[in-house]
């Protein structure tokens, strides 16, 4: 566990894995930090360099007054690769994660070996939905909304049968910072890369998970068809949270992907 000063603010950062292996950022997903990934980097990190980080706002990173925009958030992971000294890295992105790292690929195309983008889209939500978002935070704090997102985070069959780790969950969404949360939200309410997308450049694997309110099947493969050359992959049986829900089904597509792509 690190914290290091980057873009003026106060970043907790960690990493797993093999340290003369291609290194893999993770960026996890809005209300989480990045102990999200744990699961899944204990999975790939006797393979990978494995980097997990938490977004500003989020986790043990600073909070600054919002609102953020994707394009701050993804100057913020090139100054995390910049300060590990990361010529070239792969990215996964989930969600918000996810809208973070097609504005790296679009900003920093040369730094990309590979690319995830996990249950996330090109633009995500209405400008409407996301202020009733940002004003049932500031009013009633994270608590206020946490039962509908845990609702849009999983599967009914996640809710029946694995209620210790649905709490888990629900206790670090309700434990991220609102002004943060609020700042995040404002990020994506703000956000369209729909006409950009198409010029990615780096390999691309877009995952879609099949029980996913947030960014449903449909709108994500949508995205996977603008971006040249990108593969499209379903995960069945989970929500918008697959790795917490399918860790290691996610992980064996981000394995695939990285062993097809990043030269050893």
């Amino acid at each position: 566990m690190a914290f290091t000063k980057l873009n003026n603010l106060r970043m907790h950062w960690r990493e797993t894995g093999q340290r003369d292996r291609p290194a893999v950022i993770f960026i996890n997903a809005l209300g989480t930090d990045c102990r999200l990934w744990d699961e899944l980097a204990g999975i790939l990190d006797g393979e990978w360099r494995i980097v997990l980080y938490d977004k500003r706002g989020h986790g043990l990173s600073e909070v600054p007054p919002g609102p953020y925009s994707i394009a701050g958030l993804a100057d913020d992971v090139l100054a995390l690769a910049d300060h590990l000294q990361l010529g070239q890295f792969a990215l996964v992105g989930l969600s918000i994660g996810g809208l973070i790292a097609q504005q790296v690929a679009l900003e920093a195309p040369g730094r990309l070996s590979a690319l995830v983008l996990a249950d996330t889209a090109a633009r995500i939500g209405t400008v409407e939905d996301w202020n009733a978002r940002i004003a049932a935070v500031e009013s009633g704090g994270l608590e206020s909304i946490a039962d509908a997102v845990m609702q849009r985070w999983f599967t009914p069959g996640f809710h029946a049968g694995r209620a210790y780790e649905l709490a888990g969950w629900r206790a670090m969404l309700c434990g991220t910072s609102a002004i943060g949360y609020a700042a995040a939200c404002a990020a994506l309410r703000d956000a369209d890369l729909t006409e950009r997308v198409g010029a990615i450049t780096a390999p691309a694997l877009v995952v879609a998970s099949d029980g996913d309110q947030s960014t449903p099947p449909a709108q994500v493969r949508a995205t996977a068809a603008r971006i040249p050359g990108a593969r499209f992959e379903l995960i069945a049986h989970c929500g918008h949270i697959p790795p917490a829900e399918q860790p290691a089904s996610l992980a064996a597509l981000i394995g695939q992907h990285l062993t097809e792509h990043v030269h050893v």
